[in-house]
């Protein structure tokens, strides 16, 4: 920089003394302006250099490049991780990742508060996204989403959660349900082989998005912890015949959609928004080979949440119309007839609809292109054909 100065100073001097010998002329004058713009836009640029060189050095406190594994923040919790690559080998593999969309409670059918008892276990695994492309999930017992978790309002809820010895960081849970600071995520947050446990009472009704909220939520959110929470309100819900439970999330891998090898995780492309993969239940094809199954006559009800943690979802389920939503899952009055429905980043919405006609139908996130990455699943509905209904129309 002492370099730059010297010429810089000569050059003006050398300007101002030709300006001086000739004021009149004209050329001069341009020529000192332009030297002079020039040797100020180099000092600009050469300060600027400095001082990002003097930033860096103090934000990451002499360590060279950890600057890039913890990058600057501006919000309430950590930075967001750009992870060491994992050994795959040192966690569990799990065959099946994703969470069966049958696999949920059945209803409460009581009329009285209680106190329940939930016990959870944080854990970081390995499974697979699609055929050969490996992730290291990080769960709510084991599965994306973690469980359905199904109270009362009224019910006091006494939750246990257990970070797995195995496990990479500290986690916790933060239920979109708790009235309290952090939703519970400041009395949870728990260190690997360690167990913590709170206490809350469920005062209002709806349904309700829980994720881990440890050091960056967006960074475990991303990784697979988050899960959906029922609570019913006093009259519990209308009967319906079945009920399933879908949640969308977006994975965001080092290697491109596809790659067919482990994937390490990648903070860049989450701190951009940018996921690889858009996925219902925990990876690809996870609601096509196991597709949600009902009959012509019965009256389902899809619980669905949107992980995140960057996109809205478009739900959309090709060939019905939604008899009612429950826009954002409030318990007040259903929509009725409803085509398409908004679920935002950490919401929920339930809807219901009657089964007229067999077939396959699709479930996606109607922003089409997601689909191409994952977001899709299958209705698969048996019994009998209604051509007044729907039919072919012969053309010979």
């Amino acid at each position: 920089m002492n370099d730059i100065i010297k010429k810089t100073t000569d050059s003006v001097s050398i300007a101002l003394k030709r300006v001086t010998q000739n004021p009149n002329s004209k050329q001069v004058y341009i020529i000192s302006f332009i030297i002079i713009v020039v040797s100020i836009g180099l000092l600009s640029a050469e300060s600027d250099k400095k001082m990002g060189e003097n930033m860096t050095s103090t934000n990451m406190g002499g360590m060279g490049m950890n600057m890039m594994k913890h990058p600057v923040n501006f919000g309430p919790g950590d930075a967001f991780h750009i992870h060491k690559k994992v050994d795959p080998t040192k966690y569990e593999h799990v065959a099946n990742i994703s969470k069966q969309a049958n696999d949920l409670p059945s209803a409460l059918n009581r009329n009285t508060a209680s106190i329940v008892n939930i016990k959870l276990v944080a854990k970081e695994v390995v499974s697979d996204i699609a055929a050969a492309t490996s992730f290291h999930y990080w769960t709510f017992d084991n599965t994306v989403p973690g469980p359905f978790l199904r109270v009362r309002v009224g019910d006091t809820i006494k939750l246990t959660l257990h970070n797995d010895k195995s496990s990479s960081h500290d986690h916790s849970i933060d239920l979109h349900a708790v009235t309290g600071s952090g939703g519970g995520a400041a009395l949870t947050t728990v260190e690997p082989g360690k167990t913590k446990s709170m206490k809350f009472m469920a005062l209002n009704s709806g349904l309700f998005v829980y994720h881990c909220a440890a050091g960056n939520a967006s960074t475990h959110i991303a990784n697979g912890m988050y899960g959906l929470i029922l609570v019913e309100p006093e009259a519990g819900l209308p009967k319906v015949d079945k009920e399933f439970y879908v949640m969308q999330g977006e994975l965001y891998t080092k290697g491109p959609i596809g790659e067919r090898k482990f994937q390490d995780f990648d903070g860049q492309k989450m701190f951009d928004e940018r996921p690889e993969y858009i996925v219902f239940n925990g990876r690809t094809a996870a609601l096509v080979d196991q597709p949600i199954e009902a009959k012509t006559g019965e009256t389902v009800r899809l619980f669905i949440g949107n992980g995140g943690v960057s996109r809205i979802s478009s739900f959309h389920v090709i060939g019905e119309i939604f008899d009612k939503v429950y826009p954002e899952a409030s318990m007040g009055q259903p929509l009725e007839n409803v085509q398409t429905t908004i679920i935002p980043a950490g919401g929920a919405t339930m809807v219901e609809f009657k089964l007229d006609v067999p077939g396959d139908y699709v479930l996606v996130d109607h922003a089409l292109s997601r689909v191409d990455r994952g977001a899709w699943g299958l209705l698969h509905v048996t019994g009998k054909e209604k051509e007044d209904v729907y039919t072919a129309i012969s053309t010979n």
